[in-house]
């Protein structure tokens, strides 16, 4: 078996380890599918969304919004009070994963953005995303992947080598990012494809 060349191994999380996406929730709540198309594109968008993943408050999204929109006042309270039907659960292979390298007793971090009220919910909820040796919320740092300040906090907080660090990232940007610190980073495609990677990294997982 070829040397272990990784100190740790951190994960984003949407995308990765959870099936999250407001479709869940608002093919119920908005079934015309041009009315929903144009509420997620135009109104409750990602962007409105990102901005609470960097550190605005969930009460004054809703009710900024809401002025804007009173006529959606209801869809727009959902994203927020009905944001957990949103998270469709664990992507199960790539929890498979992350138990097998704590079992292992590698360490294993979240590098996430993520509204900071909404991950403690789902941390609730999930409980493998509460096991981390560590975690880095853009919600509760205020600043968002790809900046460089956020994957600075991560090496530093956590006395990581970039060069002995792994990050997965469904989002090209947010690997680049890390990248451009020293951190080794691949986008995530598959948990098999994941796996393939760390084992060529050195580390003693099952095939």
């Amino acid at each position: 078996m070829s040397e272990q060349r990784l100190d740790a191994v951190v994960f984003d999380i949407g995308g990765v380890l959870l099936d999250w996406s407001p479709t869940y929730l608002y093919d119920e709540l908005i079934p015309d599918p041009a009315e929903r198309e144009h509420f997620l594109t135009h109104i409750a968008n990602g962007e409105w969304n990102k901005q609470q993943d960097a550190g605005r408050s969930w009460s004054e999204a809703v009710a900024e919004l809401s002025s804007l929109h009173p006529e959606h006042a209801e869809w727009i309270e959902a994203y927020d009070t009905g944001w957990l039907k949103m998270a469709k659960g664990i992507i199960e292979d790539t929890a498979e994963l992350v138990v097998e390298l704590r079992e292992l007793g590698i360490p294993n971090y979240a590098l996430t953005n993520f509204s900071d009220e909404k991950w403690q919910v789902a941390k609730a909820a999930f409980p493998i995303l509460a096991g981390f040796d560590g975690e880095v919320v853009s919600g509760a740092e205020f600043t968002l992947k790809p900046e460089e300040k956020i994957y600075r906090i991560l090496l530093d907080r956590f006395d990581l080598d970039p060069a002995r660090t792994f990050y997965t990232d469904d989002v090209q940007l947010n690997v680049d990012g890390a990248r451009a610190v020293g951190i080794i980073a691949e986008r995530f495609t598959t948990a098999t494809t994941l796996r393939q990677q760390l084992v060529a990294h050195g580390l003693p997982l099952t095939s």
